[in-house]
Protein backbone atom coordinates (compact mmCIF):
# COMPACT_ATOMS: atom_id res chain seq x y z
CA UNK A 1 0.00 0.00 0.00
CA UNK A 2 2.04 3.11 -1.03
CA UNK A 3 1.37 6.50 1.14
CA UNK A 4 -1.32 8.09 -0.33
CA UNK A 5 -3.27 4.64 -0.40
CA UNK A 6 -2.98 4.70 3.39
CA UNK A 7 -4.24 7.82 3.42
CA UNK A 8 -7.04 7.30 2.16
CA UNK A 9 -8.00 4.03 3.43
CA UNK A 10 -7.94 5.09 6.98
CA UNK A 11 -9.72 8.21 6.26
CA UNK A 12 -12.86 6.48 8.80
CA UNK A 13 -10.41 4.28 11.26
CA UNK A 14 -7.35 4.21 12.98
CA UNK A 15 -6.25 1.22 11.31
CA UNK A 16 -3.99 2.57 9.18
CA UNK A 17 -2.77 5.78 11.31
CA UNK A 18 0.75 3.66 12.09
CA UNK A 19 1.66 3.80 8.54
CA UNK A 20 4.28 6.10 7.09
CA UNK A 21 3.45 8.45 3.92
CA UNK A 22 4.70 10.66 1.93
CA UNK A 23 2.87 13.53 2.48
CA UNK A 24 2.84 16.79 3.77
CA UNK A 25 0.28 18.55 6.41
CA UNK A 26 -0.86 21.93 5.53
CA UNK A 27 -3.48 23.52 7.28
CA UNK A 28 -5.69 27.17 6.29
CA UNK A 29 -7.02 29.65 8.91
CA UNK A 30 -7.02 33.07 9.01
CA UNK A 31 -3.81 33.15 10.89
CA UNK A 32 -2.29 31.55 7.61
CA UNK A 33 -4.76 31.88 4.58
CA UNK A 34 -2.18 30.38 2.24
CA UNK A 35 -1.44 27.48 4.86
CA UNK A 36 2.01 27.90 3.42
CA UNK A 37 5.38 26.30 5.72
CA UNK A 38 5.99 28.32 8.51
CA UNK A 39 3.13 31.13 7.10
CA UNK A 40 0.84 30.87 10.60
CA UNK A 41 0.36 34.23 13.03
CA UNK A 42 2.25 36.64 10.92
CA UNK A 43 0.04 39.26 11.24
CA UNK A 44 0.39 42.36 12.53
CA UNK A 45 -1.68 43.90 15.52
CA UNK A 46 -0.63 47.34 14.51
CA UNK A 47 -1.47 49.15 18.37
CA UNK A 48 -5.22 47.61 18.25
CA UNK A 49 -7.29 44.35 19.36
CA UNK A 50 -6.61 42.16 21.70
CA UNK A 51 -3.13 41.45 20.80
CA UNK A 52 -2.09 45.00 20.93
CA UNK A 53 0.27 44.75 23.98
CA UNK A 54 1.24 41.04 23.33
CA UNK A 55 2.33 41.58 19.47
CA UNK A 56 2.91 39.78 16.30
CA UNK A 57 2.28 35.77 16.58
CA UNK A 58 -0.19 36.07 19.98
CA UNK A 59 -3.68 35.87 17.86
CA UNK A 60 -3.92 38.64 16.04
CA UNK A 61 -6.35 37.69 13.28
CA UNK A 62 -8.02 34.50 14.09
CA UNK A 63 -11.29 35.31 11.97
CA UNK A 64 -12.52 37.06 9.29
CA UNK A 65 -15.61 39.25 8.28
CA UNK A 66 -17.77 38.17 5.37
CA UNK A 67 -19.06 41.35 3.37
CA UNK A 68 -22.41 40.96 2.21
CA UNK A 69 -22.41 40.48 -1.70
CA UNK A 70 -19.12 38.96 -1.35
CA UNK A 71 -17.23 36.29 -2.13
CA UNK A 72 -14.23 35.27 -0.02
CA UNK A 73 -11.94 32.43 -0.87
CA UNK A 74 -11.27 29.75 2.17
CA UNK A 75 -8.35 27.63 0.35
CA UNK A 76 -7.44 27.88 -3.15
CA UNK A 77 -4.19 25.04 -2.91
CA UNK A 78 -2.01 23.41 -5.64
CA UNK A 79 -2.52 19.75 -5.76
CA UNK A 80 -1.93 16.53 -5.62
CA UNK A 81 -3.41 16.37 -2.26
CA UNK A 82 -6.44 15.54 0.12
CA UNK A 83 -8.95 17.75 2.00
CA UNK A 84 -8.90 15.77 5.33
CA UNK A 85 -10.72 18.32 7.88
CA UNK A 86 -12.58 21.52 7.95
CA UNK A 87 -13.54 23.05 10.75
CA UNK A 88 -16.21 26.10 10.68
CA UNK A 89 -18.42 28.14 12.98
CA UNK A 90 -20.01 31.70 12.69
CA UNK A 91 -23.34 32.88 13.75
CA UNK A 92 -26.51 31.30 12.75
CA UNK A 93 -27.47 34.21 10.42
CA UNK A 94 -25.03 32.72 7.80
CA UNK A 95 -26.39 29.05 7.87
CA UNK A 96 -28.98 29.24 5.09
CA UNK A 97 -27.30 32.93 3.37
CA UNK A 98 -24.20 32.02 3.14
CA UNK A 99 -23.19 29.76 0.09
CA UNK A 100 -20.08 26.98 0.82
CA UNK A 101 -18.51 26.07 -2.60
CA UNK A 102 -16.08 23.80 -3.56
CA UNK A 103 -14.36 23.21 -6.49
CA UNK A 104 -11.47 20.79 -7.91
CA UNK A 105 -9.13 20.34 -10.19
CA UNK A 106 -9.62 23.96 -12.68
CA UNK A 107 -13.75 22.98 -13.25
CA UNK A 108 -15.31 25.92 -13.52
CA UNK A 109 -18.63 24.90 -11.99
CA UNK A 110 -18.67 23.79 -7.77
CA UNK A 111 -18.75 20.21 -7.35
CA UNK A 112 -20.16 21.71 -3.47
CA UNK A 113 -22.94 24.27 -3.61
CA UNK A 114 -24.43 23.69 0.13
CA UNK A 115 -26.09 26.89 2.21
CA UNK A 116 -23.47 26.80 5.05
CA UNK A 117 -25.41 25.30 8.04
CA UNK A 118 -27.29 22.50 5.63
CA UNK A 119 -23.29 20.70 4.51
CA UNK A 120 -23.09 20.17 8.33
CA UNK A 121 -26.74 19.05 8.83
CA UNK A 122 -27.46 21.90 10.16
CA UNK A 123 -30.51 22.95 8.38
CA UNK A 124 -33.81 25.29 9.59
CA UNK A 125 -30.98 27.97 10.42
CA UNK A 126 -30.59 26.77 14.10
CA UNK A 127 -27.86 25.33 15.63
CA UNK A 128 -28.20 20.97 16.19
CA UNK A 129 -25.24 18.54 17.78
CA UNK A 130 -24.23 15.74 15.60
CA UNK A 131 -22.04 12.74 16.80
CA UNK A 132 -21.12 10.95 13.27
CA UNK A 133 -18.21 9.97 11.96
CA UNK A 134 -18.09 12.33 8.80
CA UNK A 135 -19.70 14.99 10.28
CA UNK A 136 -19.65 16.45 13.64
CA UNK A 137 -21.45 19.55 15.33
CA UNK A 138 -20.31 20.36 18.18
CA UNK A 139 -21.65 23.00 21.25
CA UNK A 140 -22.10 25.75 20.21
CA UNK A 141 -22.10 25.28 16.59
CA UNK A 142 -18.69 23.94 16.05
CA UNK A 143 -19.03 22.65 12.44
CA UNK A 144 -16.50 19.76 11.48
CA UNK A 145 -16.37 18.01 8.04
CA UNK A 146 -14.00 14.65 8.03
CA UNK A 147 -14.80 13.58 4.38
CA UNK A 148 -12.05 12.76 2.92
CA UNK A 149 -11.51 15.44 -0.78
CA UNK A 150 -9.20 14.74 -3.03
CA UNK A 151 -7.55 16.69 -6.02
CA UNK A 152 -5.05 16.50 -8.28
CA UNK A 153 -4.35 20.07 -9.70
CA UNK A 154 -6.29 22.05 -7.93
CA UNK A 155 -8.87 22.82 -4.66
CA UNK A 156 -10.67 25.93 -3.90
CA UNK A 157 -12.97 26.76 -1.65
CA UNK A 158 -15.11 29.76 -1.11
CA UNK A 159 -17.68 31.32 1.18
CA UNK A 160 -20.52 33.78 -0.74
CA UNK A 161 -22.37 35.89 2.19
CA UNK A 162 -25.79 37.46 1.14
CA UNK A 163 -26.88 38.59 4.40
CA UNK A 164 -27.51 42.30 4.08
CA UNK A 165 -25.32 43.24 6.99
CA UNK A 166 -21.69 42.01 7.75
CA UNK A 167 -21.19 38.43 9.54
CA UNK A 168 -18.84 39.58 12.20
CA UNK A 169 -16.95 36.78 13.89
CA UNK A 170 -16.36 33.88 10.86
CA UNK A 171 -13.33 31.43 12.11
CA UNK A 172 -12.15 28.66 9.81
CA UNK A 173 -9.35 25.80 9.76
CA UNK A 174 -8.66 24.00 6.58
CA UNK A 175 -6.33 20.99 7.17
CA UNK A 176 -5.25 18.91 4.34
CA UNK A 177 -2.50 16.36 2.88
CA UNK A 178 0.17 17.05 -0.14
CA UNK A 179 0.56 13.44 -1.46
CA UNK A 180 -0.59 11.41 -4.72
CA UNK A 181 -3.92 10.42 -5.09
CA UNK A 182 -4.65 7.70 -6.35
CA UNK A 183 -5.86 6.71 -10.14
CA UNK A 184 -9.01 5.13 -8.88
CA UNK A 185 -9.76 8.40 -6.59
CA UNK A 186 -13.33 10.55 -7.12
CA UNK A 187 -14.18 13.85 -6.44
CA UNK A 188 -16.49 14.61 -3.60
CA UNK A 189 -19.14 16.56 -4.43
CA UNK A 190 -22.95 17.93 -2.47
CA UNK A 191 -25.74 19.26 -3.38
CA UNK A 192 -28.57 21.12 -2.06
CA UNK A 193 -32.48 21.35 -3.19
CA UNK A 194 -35.64 22.56 -1.59
CA UNK A 195 -39.12 22.18 -3.22
CA UNK A 196 -42.69 22.13 -1.70
CA UNK A 197 -44.32 18.78 -2.33
CA UNK A 198 -47.84 18.76 -3.45
CA UNK A 199 -50.83 15.79 -2.69
CA UNK A 200 -50.72 15.96 -6.42
CA UNK A 201 -47.45 14.81 -6.58
CA UNK A 202 -46.11 14.13 -2.76
CA UNK A 203 -42.40 14.07 -3.90
CA UNK A 204 -39.16 15.67 -3.27
CA UNK A 205 -36.03 15.51 -5.92
CA UNK A 206 -32.93 15.16 -3.48
CA UNK A 207 -30.59 14.21 -6.69
CA UNK A 208 -31.10 14.65 -10.24
CA UNK A 209 -28.69 14.58 -13.26
CA UNK A 210 -25.48 12.70 -12.35
CA UNK A 211 -23.46 11.43 -14.92
CA UNK A 212 -21.12 9.75 -14.72
CA UNK A 213 -19.30 6.77 -12.56
CA UNK A 214 -19.61 7.56 -8.74
CA UNK A 215 -21.15 6.36 -5.20
CA UNK A 216 -23.59 8.49 -3.16
CA UNK A 217 -22.71 8.46 0.03
CA UNK A 218 -24.96 10.32 2.01
CA UNK A 219 -28.01 12.23 2.82
CA UNK A 220 -29.37 15.16 5.17
CA UNK A 221 -32.61 16.25 4.71
CA UNK A 222 -34.18 19.32 6.93
CA UNK A 223 -37.93 18.54 6.92
CA UNK A 224 -40.79 20.76 7.77
CA UNK A 225 -44.24 19.41 8.24
CA UNK A 226 -46.84 21.52 7.49
CA UNK A 227 -49.55 19.72 9.16
CA UNK A 228 -50.47 17.34 12.02
CA UNK A 229 -50.14 13.96 12.20
CA UNK A 230 -46.96 11.48 11.43
CA UNK A 231 -44.98 12.08 8.41
CA UNK A 232 -42.49 9.48 7.76
CA UNK A 233 -44.31 6.87 5.44
CA UNK A 234 -42.66 7.95 2.59
CA UNK A 235 -40.07 5.74 0.45
CA UNK A 236 -36.43 6.77 -0.39
CA UNK A 237 -35.52 5.75 -3.94
CA UNK A 238 -32.77 5.54 -5.95
CA UNK A 239 -32.85 5.49 -9.64
CA UNK A 240 -29.68 4.13 -11.37
CA UNK A 241 -28.20 3.17 -14.77
CA UNK A 242 -30.95 3.75 -17.05
CA UNK A 243 -33.57 3.19 -14.63
CA UNK A 244 -36.81 5.14 -15.51
CA UNK A 245 -40.47 3.85 -14.33
CA UNK A 246 -38.90 1.76 -10.79
CA UNK A 247 -35.67 2.16 -9.11
CA UNK A 248 -33.30 -0.35 -8.33
CA UNK A 249 -33.38 0.28 -4.58
CA UNK A 250 -36.38 1.40 -2.92
CA UNK A 251 -36.81 1.20 1.29
CA UNK A 252 -40.01 0.95 3.40
CA UNK A 253 -39.99 4.13 5.13
CA UNK A 254 -38.40 7.41 6.06
CA UNK A 255 -37.87 6.83 9.90
CA UNK A 256 -36.65 3.29 8.10
CA UNK A 257 -34.11 4.68 5.29
CA UNK A 258 -32.24 7.17 8.64
CA UNK A 259 -31.78 3.36 10.58
CA UNK A 260 -34.75 3.96 12.80
CA UNK A 261 -38.39 2.14 12.79
CA UNK A 262 -42.23 2.86 14.10
CA UNK A 263 -42.13 6.71 14.00
CA UNK A 264 -38.75 7.21 15.86
CA UNK A 265 -41.07 5.92 18.72
CA UNK A 266 -43.46 8.30 18.67
CA UNK A 267 -47.43 8.29 18.74
CA UNK A 268 -50.31 10.05 19.04
CA UNK A 269 -51.55 13.23 16.48
CA UNK A 270 -48.26 15.24 17.29
CA UNK A 271 -46.07 12.00 17.63
CA UNK A 272 -45.49 12.03 21.38
CA UNK A 273 -42.60 10.32 22.85
CA UNK A 274 -40.09 10.16 19.41
CA UNK A 275 -36.55 9.97 20.63
CA UNK A 276 -33.87 12.10 18.29
CA UNK A 277 -30.49 10.20 18.25
CA UNK A 278 -26.98 11.17 16.93
CA UNK A 279 -25.32 8.00 15.93
CA UNK A 280 -21.88 7.49 13.81
CA UNK A 281 -23.74 6.83 10.67
CA UNK A 282 -27.20 8.16 10.63
CA UNK A 283 -29.57 10.36 13.04
CA UNK A 284 -32.43 12.64 14.07
CA UNK A 285 -31.14 15.39 16.18
CA UNK A 286 -33.59 18.00 15.35
CA UNK A 287 -37.34 17.53 16.23
CA UNK A 288 -39.30 21.10 16.94
CA UNK A 289 -42.87 21.39 17.33
CA UNK A 290 -42.63 24.62 19.03
CA UNK A 291 -44.08 26.70 16.37
CA UNK A 292 -47.21 26.05 13.55
CA UNK A 293 -45.40 23.49 11.42
CA UNK A 294 -42.55 21.44 12.91
CA UNK A 295 -39.23 21.45 12.14
CA UNK A 296 -36.69 17.73 11.66
CA UNK A 297 -33.72 17.00 10.68
CA UNK A 298 -31.99 13.94 9.98
CA UNK A 299 -28.96 12.38 8.05
CA UNK A 300 -27.96 8.84 7.01
CA UNK A 301 -24.42 8.30 5.76
CA UNK A 302 -23.63 5.34 3.63
CA UNK A 303 -19.65 5.26 4.77
CA UNK A 304 -20.27 1.22 5.01
CA UNK A 305 -22.63 0.80 2.66
CA UNK A 306 -21.77 3.34 -0.63
CA UNK A 307 -24.33 3.42 -3.69
CA UNK A 308 -22.41 2.74 -6.61
CA UNK A 309 -23.70 3.55 -9.99
CA UNK A 310 -21.78 3.51 -13.05
CA UNK A 311 -24.10 5.95 -15.84
CA UNK A 312 -26.52 8.38 -14.17
CA UNK A 313 -28.56 8.62 -10.24
CA UNK A 314 -31.57 9.89 -9.17
CA UNK A 315 -32.70 10.18 -5.88
CA UNK A 316 -36.22 10.75 -4.00
CA UNK A 317 -38.10 10.91 -1.01
CA UNK A 318 -42.13 10.31 -0.50
CA UNK A 319 -43.90 12.72 1.66
CA UNK A 320 -46.67 10.46 3.24
CA UNK A 321 -48.35 10.51 6.20
CA UNK A 322 -51.94 8.44 7.22
CA UNK A 323 -55.60 9.13 6.69
CA UNK A 324 -58.10 7.67 8.84
CA UNK A 325 -58.98 4.02 7.83
CA UNK A 326 -55.52 3.75 7.08
CA UNK A 327 -54.93 4.83 3.97
CA UNK A 328 -51.69 6.53 2.66
CA UNK A 329 -51.95 10.50 3.14
CA UNK A 330 -50.17 12.20 0.19
CA UNK A 331 -48.72 15.65 2.22
CA UNK A 332 -47.82 19.26 1.25
CA UNK A 333 -44.50 19.38 3.15
CA UNK A 334 -41.43 21.77 2.95
CA UNK A 335 -38.30 19.95 2.35
CA UNK A 336 -34.55 20.86 1.47
CA UNK A 337 -31.65 18.56 1.56
CA UNK A 338 -27.94 17.67 0.56
CA UNK A 339 -26.74 14.60 -1.74
CA UNK A 340 -23.25 13.66 -1.42
CA UNK A 341 -21.68 11.67 -3.49
CA UNK A 342 -17.94 11.18 -5.26
CA UNK A 343 -17.99 10.81 -9.05
CA UNK A 344 -15.79 10.67 -11.86
CA UNK A 345 -15.11 14.52 -13.42
CA UNK A 346 -16.09 16.11 -15.14
CA UNK A 347 -19.65 16.43 -13.54
CA UNK A 348 -22.79 18.12 -15.35
CA UNK A 349 -24.66 21.12 -14.21
CA UNK A 350 -26.35 21.58 -11.10
CA UNK A 351 -29.47 23.24 -11.27
CA UNK A 352 -29.31 27.19 -10.12
CA UNK A 353 -28.97 27.99 -6.44
CA UNK A 354 -32.18 29.19 -5.02
CA UNK A 355 -31.99 32.60 -4.14
CA UNK A 356 -31.74 33.99 -0.44
CA UNK A 357 -35.64 35.03 -0.24
CA UNK A 358 -36.27 31.55 -1.16
CA UNK A 359 -34.46 30.00 1.47
CA UNK A 360 -35.51 31.65 4.16
CA UNK A 361 -36.39 29.84 7.39
CA UNK A 362 -39.65 30.50 9.71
Amino acid sequence: MSGADGLMAGAFGLGGIFLMADAETRSISAENPDGVKGGGAKADPEGQGPASVLGRGWKVRPCITLVPGETATLADVKGPGVIQHIWITVHPKAYRDCLLRMYWDGEKQPSVEVPLGDFFANGHARRACVNSLPVAVNPSGGFNSYWPMPFRKRARITIESQHPEEIRGFFYQITYALCDVPDEAAAFHAQWRRSLTTRECPEHVILDGVRGRGQYVGTYLAWTTLSDGWWGEGEVKFYMDGDKKYPTICGTGTEDYFCGAWNFGGDGPRQEGATTFSAPFSGYPLRDLSGLAGKHGLYRWHVMDPIRFREDLRVTVQALGWWPEHKYQPLTDDIASVAYWYQTLPAAAFPKMLPREARFVR
